[in-house]
């Protein structure tokens, strides 16, 4: 006993963190995550199942590719496209990401 110095307790000082403000910062980080990453992910995946929704026969359309087309007939999940005079392809819907305004391919 004549090396080891007597242990006292600390008490709690400024060192020990408020579970308060704990709480707060992990609501306020939840928060952050929603409004700038979450909500807007949501509405572009909304905005994007609508204009799917709105296909139709003779749109003209851009797919994820790049490939311009213009839709021949919808089946299910796919559409089929005209991308040249006699050369129709299918795609999913889903890779469609933009309509254009009809006349596009043709100024092109």
């Amino acid at each position: 006993m004549f090396f080891i110095p007597n242990a006292y307790a600390q008490s709690a000082g400024p060192n020990q963190a408020d579970p308060m403000v704990t709480i707060l910062m992990f609501v306020g980080l939840f928060a952050f995550m929603y409004f700038l990453i979450i909500r807007p992910q949501r509405k572009r995946q909304k905005d994007h199942s609508d204009l799917v929704g709105a296909l139709g026969k003779g749109d003209e359309v851009v797919m994820t590719s790049g490939m311009l087309g213009k839709i021949t007939k919808l089946e299910g999940d796919y559409v089929v496209l005209e991308v040249n005079n006699n050369l129709t392809l299918k795609f999913q819907k889903v890779a469609v990401h933009a309509v254009l305004p009809k006349g596009t391919i043709k100024a092109i």
